[in-house]
């Protein structure tokens, strides 16, 4: 998708606002920018210079939690809606967020809602986020879903973090064996190349071609590095491509050890972000469509979208998802419950915190599972390199001896 930079009127008042939508074509963000009830003035995919959209914004999610907190609480204390925007963005620490809040600030005292003020930075402010918002400024109920929208963010930014931490077990390990490996390869294997060539001798096949490796490694160290760059560089590109995309989602949902925990992972996602959208008063299929976004997952979203069609039609929720592969079957049963007892906020609530729990269980529990096996990989490299280093030494001492 592109980044599109507009300047647009609001339809109630007419009062100039600008903005930013990601769409794959200039037709499709007109179309976006539409739907906020905003007439397009200009549409470019390039940033105007000297604006904020030259700069980069990245916005901390810690940030983005203590301003959505902070914001509540100042709403929920009576100040007016522009005072506490100002109060808040005194408060911020980030730049970034500061200049945004700014925008925000000037955009909403032009005559903009608050939550197209938001949307105008979707990188900063997604989907969920500002369809909340919209459904708290139509209820009046802005200070609670603004709280709502902290808690959700909280439980968000926890689960990344907790697989964040996941990772740095098996990301040292195999940094160590990729350390290991390059001593050997650059240090000790060229060593005994050099004895056998003085000798006469004839290495092994195994160190011979650990020694092709090493030699080419260290005369073309830089073609290494632009191979590794380029390799690189075209995994990213594809993983941003749509087939790309799927077949990554689809690795992590399959993956050894990780799919289990991705899995859970999605629903707990799944069950936190429609029971917000839900318990914010937010029609169900209108919840689901941005839901399905927010899983972050192509398969999962997938199924989501399938589930629309089905609901749409007028089954019930959990019979659309019922026994679908990228579902886990507790979540169609407790959604069937709360169905049942109309109560299907509160169901995916208890959803959502069961899964979060089942998260941090598999995270405490995937060093322990990941040790053995990082450890015989660790083993089999040293061990590959240690038997291509003696294999000429003994044949050396055989020879010797003879």
């Amino acid at each position: 998708m592109l980044t599109y930079h507009y300047k647009a009127r609001d339809s109630k008042d007419g009062s100039l606002v600008t903005g930013e939508v990601q769409a794959d074509n200039e037709q499709a963000a007109v179309k976006l920018i539409m739907d906020r009830k905003l007439f397009p003035v200009s549409v470019s995919d390039e940033a105007p210079a000297g604006s904020l959209f030259s700069k980069k914004t990245r916005v901390k999610a810690k940030d983005r939690i203590i301003f959505t907190r902070q914001l509540s609480t100042l709403i929920g204390a009576g100040l007016p809606l522009v005072q506490s925007l100002r109060t808040v963005r005194g408060q911020m620490p980030s730049k970034p967020l500061q200049t945004i809040i700014d925008t925000i600030i000037a955009n909403v005292e032009g005559g903009s809602t608050l939550s197209n003020a938001f949307g105008a930075h979707p990188k900063v402010f997604n989907q969920v986020y500002v369809s909340l918002i919209s459904a708290g400024e139509s209820s009046g109920t802005l200070d609670s879903t603004l709280e709502r929208l902290a808690n959700q963010q909280e439980k968000d930014a926890a689960i990344a973090s907790k697989i964040r931490g996941a990772m740095i077990y098996p990301v040292i390990v195999m940094a160590v064996v990729f350390g290991v490996l390059v001593f050997m390869l650059t240090t000790v294997l060229p060593q005994v190349g050099s004895l056998y060539k003085d000798l006469g001798k004839t290495l092994p096949f195994l160190t011979q071609a650990l020694l092709a490796i090493s030699n080419f490694a260290t005369n073309f160290w830089w073609l290494v590095i632009i191979a590794v760059a380029g390799l690189g560089y075209s995994i990213f590109n594809y993983s941003k491509s749509t087939s790309g995309a799927r077949q990554i989602d689809e690795l992590k949902l399959h993956t050894p050890v990780f799919g289990k925990l991705f899995m859970k992972v999605y629903m707990a996602r799944y069950a936190r972000t429609l029971g917000t959208l839900v318990q914010s008063g937010l029609p169900l299929l209108q919840a689901l469509d941005i839901t399905k976004d927010a899983v972050n997952n192509v398969l999962v979203a997938d199924t989501i979208d399938e589930s629309i069609k089905q609901v749409r039609g007028g089954k019930a929720l959990s019979t659309s998802i019922e026994g679908a592969k990228t579902f886990l079957p507790l979540v169609a049963q407790m959604i069937k419950i709360g169905e049942q007892s109309g109560t299907i906020d509160k169901m995916l609530d208890r959803l959502a915190t069961f899964y979060e729990t089942e998260v941090d269980d598999e995270v405490k529990n995937l060093s322990t599972t990941l040790e053995p096996v990082m450890m015989v990989v660790l083993g089999l490299t040293v061990g590959l390199i240690v038997l291509a280093v003696l294999l000429p030494v003994y044949s050396l001492i055989g020879g010797g001896l003879t």
